[in-house]
This record gives C-alpha cells, sequence and structure tokens, in this order.
C-alpha cells in the first residue's frame, strides 16, 4: 500500500503541472503604438482617441500574441524625418509617420498572404485622430462595432481580434488590451483548473491515508 501511495503521490504532482500549463489564448489584431524616442510604447488609447502632434511617428502591426507584453512591435525604419521628407510643412495642418507592418506568413489568417510593411506621412488637420491620419494614406480601413480596429489598406479581408488556440502558457491569459487574470483565478473569476486539481489531489491522497490507517487498526484488533 506504501508504495501505491508513493506513486499516486507522483501522480498528483504530474496532474498538478500540467493543468497549471493552461492552454494559452493567441488573438489576431491589429496592435497600434507610439514612438517615444528610439523605442515604442503600446499604446494607451485606440487610434480614434489620440490626437498626434506635428511630428509624431505611430506604428501598426498585425500579429498573433496573449496580451499587451507579448505583442510583436512595428518593424523597419521609424524616423519622421525620413518618412516624411517628401511633405513639406504646411499652415494649417500637422504631419504625422506613420509605420504600418502587416506581420509575417505564420500570423495571417487562412488563405492570405500580408503585404510588405510600408510607411507613410499623413498631412491632415492639426485636430484630426490617428485614425484620421490612418484613413488618409492607408484605407480602406475596417472596424468592429466596438470600434477596434480590424483591417488596414484591407487587410485581412475578414475577422476581428479572433482567438487563436495551440500556444501554450504557465500565465493566465488575457484578450487584446486586457490585462491578465490574477493568479489562482480563471478569467470567470473562480478558482484555476490547477487550484481544483491540486484540491482534488489533497482529499484523494486524505482518504487513502485515513483508508489505509483504519484498515492496520482492524488488522490489529
Amino acid at each position: 500500500m506504501t508504495r501505491r501511495l508513493v506513486l499516486l503521490f507522483l501522480a498528483a504532482f504530474l496532474l498538478i503541472g500540467s493543468a497549471g500549463q493552461a492552454q494559452a489564448a493567441g488573438y489576431r489584431y491589429w496592435s497600434f503604438w507610439d514612438r517615444d524616442g528610439e523605442r515604442w510604447v503600446y499604446a494607451t488609447q485606440g487610434p480614434s482617441l489620440t490626437r498626434p502632434s506635428d511630428g509624431d511617428v505611430q506604428g501598426f502591426r498585425f500579429a498573433v500574441s496573449e496580451d499587451s507584453a507579448d505583442a510583436a512591435q512595428p518593424r523597419g525604419a521609424a524616423e519622421f524625418a525620413s518618412i516624411c521628407a517628401k511633405t513639406p510643412a504646411e499652415d494649417g495642418s500637422k504631419r504625422v509617420a506613420l509605420v504600418l507592418d502587416f506581420g509575417t506568413a505564420s500570423d495571417a489568417p487562412s488563405g492570405e498572404r500580408p503585404p510588405a510593411p510600408r510607411t507613410a506621412c499623413a498631412q491632415v488637420d492639426p485636430d484630426a485622430t490617428t485614425a484620421d491620419a490612418l484613413a488618409d494614406v492607408a484605407g480602406p480601413l475596417r472596424y468592429d462595432t466596438d470600434a477596434l480596429l480590424c483591417a488596414i489598406a484591407g487587410y485581412p479581408k475578414s475577422g476581428c481580434g479572433e482567438q487563436v488556440s495551440g500556444r501554450t502558457s504557465p500565465t493566465a491569459t488575457a484578450s487584446p488590451g486586457r490585462q491578465a487574470e490574477e493568479d489562482g483565478a480563471d478569467e470567470d473569476g473562480g478558482p484555476s483548473v490547477g487550484l481544483i486539481a491540486g484540491i482534488a489531489v489533497v482529499a484523494v491522497l486524505a482518504g487513502a491515508t485515513t483508508w489505509q490507517a483504519r484498515r492496520r487498526r482492524n488488522a490489529g484488533d
């Protein structure tokens, strides 16, 4: 019986370990970035709410990622002077440099091929949003009913922030723009699979130990 308990205990650890490696949810979507000096910073607002200033550089990247911490950054040159070199300044307007990275073939929806990355210089009204600047140089755009940007220059043809399965991660998952849930809880606020498995295993081990103790007592009577 002792050997059986040892094997059960080892199985318990394997069960808890495998439960913790939950299938992470990747999402296929356009991420939005601000250029801060020499680095990209994940934007805190959507393009329809952001009002860039003259001389700003902003980027978009299409990829599969779990959340903002995992999101792939736009690739290529990102200098305002280079992108807007052929667009002279004009009174009553502002220039916004845009870096558009359509991603890789592995991130593309089935049956589609990503266009080559490119840059554009939008010259728009001083109060224009990033969405306005984007529409000026990279239409057609497509949004869903929640104002999530789904397509730039018609890419992709369909889909919008859909979940892509098949990735594993020991941490909780998050949809685009949403923070991961706290450890020990699932997306609905309940206990995690690993926690439930651990409780179940402890209960099984406790029951087996009690049963063995009673058997020994009965044998001694």
